[in-house]
């Protein structure tokens, strides 16, 4: 009865503020400019044609040395500067775009993965009367509507859910979702509506039950950012623009113009990053979009210019996927520190974040220990108790740089508008700041408006409202299904190219090469417990992808997924990639090592590695002491106080139980903190405290130890060699033992992707109440009579 009054009152509460952002949505004008979502319209509207396919990397090139003189040159590939790329050219202006590095190999590829209007945005609006945030919130949301139309294969819509703990906050809440809904108006994606607490719970079981009063759900954009960022480039490429990365500006060209006499843009020096060779590429407007280094490339042009970017650091954090429901994001709107937190569903992992702080810019951000704590604690706040939200559970971490416009004097990056900000240097430099992921297109729009009025440029309007992007066009949500039937695809990695590469899936499948089994037909798999395909390693080349980097980052997105999987497919893809690109074993060498220390320092592998360290502090009983040394002495027999790989090797072959060298290499160097090919008694008692204190979960060498030790007190061993396929299945050349009580069965993990093939794991007693697999710990609990 509560619950209804709380509703019924918040309604009548709501109806002055609804009807006040209703006269304010009639009275803006914004919505005038964009055109109905029509693809095909919007194609045809394009005055060049979209060619079949995008040029190699080395036609680009050539394109951007003997083109006598473009129309636009953007310097940035980001999801602005693309935007801009396609956006021009397909206005019918002759269009390059030069990036440093990769194609969102900044900001973009380390956002939230929303696409939305921003609710916070609308409650500072309307708080504060302030019109300008409102037209963002409302210029976002069109935006938001247009992205998951011209990229259905990239984004879908997520519910979003935000828990309420005090009867009072219920009415105060739901009054800013509606409102939130009424500025999208007639795109509003689905209503919110509001949960009782039950109800809550059965959508989000891992949520605090403890004071919650209910919930509400309310709807916004999801999306693989990386992935969009490099449509929109292969996009523009297909129209014609010269889209080169790896190609750095090492200054701006300028000449002097006859009339006014003052110096005017005309072009760029860049660089091969590639090759290292130098040249100019010439332009009648030069459009600078590059994000954190926004001030760095205006003062190529003016070292006097005061900077107008302020960046800020966002910290995310990725956690297992049983962290959240698969289909239901989670909102703190408002933390311990004011900041907002998403918890959010994303590639069947769960992704938490963001923080936001002040920064220097840096090409390479690194996440930190703090923000890390500082998310997850966040998370504990909201989770039941019968969660443990543990430190060893953080799969990756990445910071990403925000390019916030502010006042040169402002020192609160949590105030600043996201707001985006065109302007026109004296000598014609075009600079596109701020703004958000959600709107690279309309900010796209502004910017090429603003370039051809400055520069005089002969152009129509804008092209890009309802233009399908690299993939959408023949996409459908069964189309996984044909690549399933066609090529014999497993049915997780066909829905993972379908929703990767869209229509285009089925060259990707062309390329896959055959597997040997009956089943998958085709699709040998990078890493076992993630369905990115050793063809897309091939494609992705095809897709300007020229390091490993790249591919780990941002044509698949192990990186952003889980930093040991990444480095575990590093081998693989690098062969594959220097097969390609006629790589030497020099140049393997090096595209392995910096991999590696991407990982360590970009994606959050340094602050996971240093949670057992030389110096980690062993905080445990005397009875778990002494339980570990003799476990840990099971392996050390000649008492040198240190286990080797032999070592290992002998206990394993003692229950029939084989793993190989390189693999066994892997597994004790996780734990041999001093690096010198033993793992010492005192590593293994650090490794023991930090798994019982959660910063430290999944290792290989304690489950293989743990396992190995329960297996020799029990000695009745029936090896069962590793498998590819299903979940848990019963071994059809098992035994049959007398006595149902003493029954042993073996079992195969889908999940142990630590093994390599050929390798065994262990059998189980089926009566055992807790199982779990000898490898990846994954439990396996529910296994039953056979």
């Amino acid at each position: 009865m509560a619950f209804q009054k709380a509703v019924k009152g918040t309604a009548l509460i709501g109806g002055g503020a609804i009807a006040t952002v209703f006269g304010l949505s009639q009275f803006s004008q914004y919505r005038n400019k964009h055109g109905t979502l029509v693809h095909v319209q919007a194609a045809e509207a394009v005055p060049v044609p979209m060619k079949s396919h995008f040029p190699t990397r080395e036609q680009q090139i050539l394109a951007l040395q003997t083109t006598s003189e473009f129309d636009v040159l953007v310097i940035g590939g980001g999801a602005t500067g693309c935007g801009c790329a396609l956006d021009a050219v397909t206005r019918g202006l002759k269009t390059a775009l030069l990036e440093r590095y990769d194609f969102s190999s900044g900001t973009s590829s380390r956002s939230t993965k929303l696409i939305h209007g921003g609710v916070r945005y609308l409650q500072k609006a309307i708080m504060k009367l302030d019109f300008e945030q409102y037209r963002m919130v409302k210029e976002a949301l069109e935006e938001r509507a247009n992205l998951l139309e011209i990229a259905p294969h990239l984004s879908a819509p997520l519910p979003i859910m935000l828990p309420v703990y005090k009867w009072w906050q219920l009415p105060y809440y739901w009054i800013g979702i509606k409102l939130y809904d009424l500025v999208a108006g007639s795109q509003c994606l689905k209503s919110s509506y509001v949960l009782n607490k039950s109800r809550a719970l059965e959508l989000f079981p891992m949520l605090r039950k403890d004071k919650l009063v209910g919930a509400i759900v309310y709807y916004d954009g999801q999306h693989n950012d990386a992935r969009m960022n490099l449509a929109i480039a292969l996009t523009a490429a297909r129209y014609g623009a010269a889209m080169a990365n790896y190609a750095e500006v090492l200054h701006l060209l300028k000449r002097r113009d006859p009339a006014g006499g003052k110096e005017r843009v005309c072009g760029v020096r860049c660089r091969d990053v590639l090759t290292g060779q130098e040249f100019d590429v010439k332009a009648k407007c030069v459009i600078n979009a590059t994000g954190p280094f926004t001030d760095s490339v205006r003062k190529m042009d003016d070292q006097k210019v005061p900077n107008i970017c302020q960046p800020s650091a966002g910290v995310h954090i990725v956690m297992p996927g049983y962290y959240s429901p698969g289909n239901m994001g989670l909102l703190d709107p408002a933390t311990s520190d004011g900041r907002v937190i998403f918890f959010l569903p994303w590639e069947k992992m769960t992704i938490a974040g963001t923080t936001d702080s002040p920064t220097d810019v840096t090409s390479h951000p690194i996440p930190t220990e703090e923000d890390i704590n500082f998310i997850l604690s966040e998370v504990r706040n909201y989770l039941s108790a019968d969660v443990e939200v543990r430190r060893g559970d953080v799969l990756a971490a990445w910071s990403g740089i925000r390019p916030l416009v502010t006042d040169p004097s402002s020192k609160d990056t949590q105030s600043i508008s996201r707001n985006h900000v065109v302007s026109i240097s004296e000598s014609g430099l075009v600079t596109i700041a701020g703004g958000k992921w959600t709107t690279y297109r309309a900010m796209a729009q502004d910017t090429i408006d603003a370039a051809i009025q400055a520069h005089d440029l002969k152009a129509g309007s804008s092209k890009t409202i309802g233009l399908q992007l690299q993939g959408a066009e023949n996409w459908s949500p069964t189309l996984y299904i044909r690549l399933v039937q066609d090529y014999g695809l497993e049915s997780e990695v066909a829905q993972h190219l379908a929703s990767t590469y869209g229509g285009k899936a089925f060259e990707v499948a062309k390329i896959a090469q055959v597997t040997g089994k009956r089943w998958p037909v085709v699709g040998k798999r990078l890493v076992s417990e993630f369905p990115y395909i050793e063809a897309e390693v091939v494609y992705g080349v095809k897709e300007y992808a020229r390091t490993a980097v790249d591919m780990i980052s941002r044509r698949t997105r192990l990186a952003f997924l889980n930093v040991q999987a990444a480095e575990e497919a590093l081998p693989r893809i690098v062969d594959i990639m220097g097969r390609e690109l006629n790589w030497s074993e020099q140049k393997k060498k090096e595209e392995l090592e910096a991999a590696k220390k991407f990982l360590y320092y970009e994606m959050g592998y340094k602050v996971k590695s240093d949670q057992l360290t030389d110096r980690s502090e062993i905080s445990l009983g005397p009875s778990d002491i002494e339980r570990y040394k003799k476990r840990f002495h099971m392996f050390d027999k000649d008492k040198k106080g240190f286990i080797t790989i032999l070592d290992v090797q002998r206990v394993l072959e003692s229950i029939s139980m084989q793993i190989a060298e390189n693999t066994l290499h892997d597994i004790l160097s996780e734990v041999d903190l001093n690096k010198n090919g033993q793992v010492e008694l005192n590593e293994f008692l650090q490794l023991m405290s930090a798994i019982q204190k959660g910063h430290v979960s999944g290792s290989r060498l304690a489950v293989l130890m743990k396992t190995a030790e329960e297996s020799l007190r029990r000695r009745g061993v029936i090896p069962v060699d590793r498998s590819g396929g299903g979940a848990l299945r019963e071994d059809t050349d098992t035994q049959p033992l007398p006595a149902p009580s003493s029954l042993l069965t073996t079992f195969q993990c889908s999940r142990v992707s630590l093994l390599a093939p050929g390798d065994r794991c262990l059998s189980v007693p089926l009566a055992l109440s807790e199982i779990h697999c000898c490898v990846c710990t994954h439990d396996l609990r529910l296994s039953v009579w056979l």
